[in-house]
């Protein structure tokens, strides 16, 4: 592999094994997987942790805002984080947050 390949912007969260050629420009590339690989990842997770309800990238998402908030993290970053264009659709989460226990830890944390 060239050395480009293995820079910071080479990261993702979700890297593919291999880099690739690119076609266009012959160059090496490296994606993310794809979002089917993503999603059976973490159906497959719900499952082998025993949730009755299927488990989505989204439901991943609707837990990911609420925790970041709660442990202080600005509106405008999760709003960033969350890809969303405005802020309107991320201060939904805001109304969990207000609704949550003072305190309260998630078992995730502990």
């Amino acid at each position: 592999m060239r050395g480009e390949v293995t820079g910071f912007a080479w990261r993702w969260v979700f890297p593919a094994s291999s880099a690739c050629t690119d076609r266009a420009t012959g160059r090496q590339v490296l994606y993310h997987l794809h979002e089917s690989r993503v999603q059976r990842a973490v159906h497959d997770a719900g499952r082998a942790a025993g949730l009755i309800k299927c488990a989505t990238r989204s439901t991943v998402r609707h837990n990911f805002a609420p925790h970041q908030l709660v442990a202080g993290t600005d509106i405008r970053t999760v709003q960033i984080l969350l890809g969303h264009k405005d802020v309107p659709p991320t201060i939904i989460y805001t109304y969990i947050v207000d609704r949550w226990p003072l305190g309260a830890i998630s078992r995730l944390d502990l």
